[in-house]
């Protein structure tokens, strides 16, 4: 397979090295939760048809690889992922957000 990936008029490769943390950037990010984390991710990248190229969850932090198409921003994708792994979350583990300073914020800015 090409590194490049073709549209109609163009041949690119747009591949991000994207790295992100939980707020206050706690370890907790460790056991079920990391699971759970590598699930949603993988899911909501194929939901997407974007291409995970790699994953790295460490115990304060997140790394991904990823190669998406020209009409989608990097803004976009982190809204999407950010999002949708926090309600998630919180809905798996509610004793998070009674603690005061996580509030409905799960990831850090």
């Amino acid at each position: 397979m090409s590194k490049f990936k073709k549209l109609s008029h163009v041949i690119y490769r747009c591949t991000y090295h994207i790295v992100w943390t939980p707020k206050y950037r706690f370890r907790i990010l460790e056991g079920i939760v990391k699971e759970q984390l590598s699930k949603d991710i993988q899911m909501l990248m194929d939901l997407k048809s974007y291409e995970l190229v790699e994953m790295n969850i460490q115990i304060d932090h997140i790394h991904l690889i990823v190669s998406i198409p020209l009409k989608m921003s990097i803004s976009d994708l982190m809204g999407i992922l950010k999002g949708k792994t926090a309600i998630k979350i919180f809905k798996s583990y509610p004793q998070l957000k009674k603690k005061p300073y996580w509030g409905n914020h799960f990831w850090a800015r």
